[in-house]
């Protein structure tokens, strides 16, 4: 790469440096700094990195405190464990839905583990992300129930918004103690993607249990973990870990260009190839070289490094005002332009909201469009009276 590329880290913690040594490829031996482990262990933690940075140092005591290999050891022992159980209940879950003629997509959890790293070990998972087509989600979400899953979260909707602002519901089984994030989209908003028939003719068989478990085509894996990364800034180092596997494996490049120019999303592939060329010393061929290099790749993979700066958790409510402004702008500004025409017509579209502040029969909805602007400014006004 190019001096004028470098990703500029300054700012980041030398526990984080020490973490980046630790995962880059062929890292044998790590420079001595002086390390706040209790730090280092809560970045290990936040980033997701345990099970993969254990086997890679578990025998480096010259550079890694005994007590901190035991605490990772400890982890890693227990992500196994959680792995096995929730690789079982995929199973389970997926030969309830093959009998019931649904067909079923496997996004993320074990399955990656074993797609990307060869071992459900080496990856953590809080969740399963399934893709059903929507014209069979609510039989899904039927048959979850039936399985004994509880609905977690309850989607405000006017004009059939839920259809493209959301992308999946949450189920969780309060025995087993699993959680089922079923989808059916990639991603929220209205941007572009590929429809689940398309995805469904690219897709494989995963390695991972005997009965057929089909996950995405390599190509739409490569684009769905952009999408995925990139719309929560590369905020956990594992997502961008993810993406640096899936370079070292077989994948049909020129397709992948083709299918980020088709589906808008040429900026945040740019800026993925760079992050992970970078970071993890990926390798990248000629033509996604020139990609990763274009200035606005640079550009927005120089915008992530704040996330790696801070620490930053997008998944715990509150989010600091600082960080959800800053999200707020990274997130523009990683957009096509024909995303960004799509973000501005979801700002005008009706939102749930509009109907509590002045209740409306169903029928006439439409006029929320006109009068939204006002009702938004009631709101401002109610807020300010408080």
């Amino acid at each position: 790469m190019k001096n004028a590329n470098r990703l500029s880290l300054n700012k980041v913690s030398k526990e984080l440096l020490f973490i980046l040594d630790i995962l880059k490829e062929n890292s044998k031996n790590y420079p001595s700094r002086d390390i706040n482990w209790d730090l280092f262990l809560d970045l290990i933690l936040h980033h997701r990195l345990y099970s993969y940075i254990y086997p890679r140092i578990f025998d480096k005591e010259e550079f890694v405190p005994q007590h901190v290999i035991s605490i990772l050891n400890q982890l890693y022992k227990q992500n196994t464990f959680k792995m096995l159980h929730i690789s079982g209940e995929l199973d389970f879950l997926n030969k309830i839905f093959s009998q019931n003629k649904i067909p079923l997509i496997v996004l993320k959890g074990p399955v990656l583990g074993k797609d990307l790293y060869g071992d459900i070990s080496l990856r953590t998972s809080s969740d399963l992300d399934v893709l059903v087509p929507l014209k069979q989600l609510l039989q899904a979400e039927t048959i979850l129930e039936e399985k004994g899953y509880v609905k977690d979260d309850y989607i405000n909707t006017i004009l059939n918004d839920w259809k493209w602002r959301h992308h999946h519901v949450t189920y969780i089984h309060p025995k087993k103690g699993v959680k089922v994030e079923l989808h059916w989209r990639l991603n929220p908003g209205l941007g572009k993607e590929p429809k689940f028939n398309e995805l469904w003719s690219r897709k494989r068989v995963s390695a991972l249990t005997k009965h057929p478990i089909y996950i995405l085509g390599k190509e739409d894996l490569f684009l769905f973990l952009v999408m995925h990364g990139g719309r929560h800034g590369w905020s956990r180092l594992r997502w961008l870990l993810d993406i640096h596997q899936l370079l070292k494996q077989e994948v049909s490049w020129s397709f992948v260009e083709r299918l980020l120019k088709r589906n808008q999303c040429l900026p945040i592939g740019a800026q993925a190839l760079q992050l992970s060329s970078q970071i993890f010393n990926s390798p990248l061929i000629p033509s996604l070289k020139k990609l990763a290099n274009t200035r606005r790749g640079v550009q927005l993979a120089q915008k992530t490094t704040f996330y790696l700066e801070n620490m930053v958790n997008l998944h715990t409510d509150p989010v600091p005002e600082d960080i959800a402004n800053y999200h707020s702008h990274f997130l523009f500004s990683i957009m096509s332009w024909q995303q960004k025409c799509y973000y501005l017509f979801s700002i005008i579209h009706p939102l749930p909201k509009d109907v509590e502040t002045l209740p409306l029969p169903k029928w006439l909805h439409f006029l929320y469009f006109p009068l939204r602007p006002l009702l938004w400014a009631k709101r401002k006004v109610n807020k300010l009276s408080l």
